[in-house]
């Protein structure tokens, strides 16, 4: 028996490194735990993650189409005299909108339907419940050609 611990006090450098590792490995690295000290009364629970859901099939079979187009937004263009006044003086073309509609909305739709660029738009409500819209043209655009093309001149 005596020879066998004489082999153990001549313990290699790889050997020790070894025995330390198992050691580490049974008890850990981390020393004492030190707990945290709470000083207020409530305890507020830990924000957790949240992954997205992914479901396996739509709630909605078909998705809604959007409520205000661009064939709804602008109605029909206005060619009374008045209208007809502010297209030859003022470069501007008068239209009946969506009430819903914004200035933005309506400067888009006519930039869709008729590819003209606005360069200012002014809105009112008629009394009659609609909404007038005027739409300044940019300068390179001639508010009367665009109105032949619409054709309502």
């Amino acid at each position: 028996m005596a020879p066998k611990a004489a082999t153990k006090a001549k313990a290699t450098p790889a050997a020790a490194k070894a025995q330390a590792a198992k050691k580490a490995a049974l008890k850990g690295t981390g020393g004492k735990r030190v707990h945290k000290v709470r000083t207020g009364t409530h305890f507020y629970r830990p924000k957790t993650l949240k992954l997205a859901r992914q479901p396996k099939y739509p709630r909605r079979s078909v998705p809604r189409a959007p409520e205000l187009d661009q064939y709804k937004i602008v109605q029909y263009p206005l060619n009374t005299e008045s209208a007809m006044k502010k297209i030859e003086e003022n470069n501007t073309l008068v239209f009946i909108c969506d009430v819903r509609s914004n200035k933005r909305q309506i400067k888009e739709a006519v930039k869709r339907l008729y590819d003209v660029d606005a360069s200012k738009i002014n809105t009112l409500i008629r009394p009659d419940g609609t909404k007038k819209a005027y739409v300044r043209l940019s300068a390179d655009i001639d508010a009367l050609d665009v109105a032949n093309k619409i054709g309502f001149i």
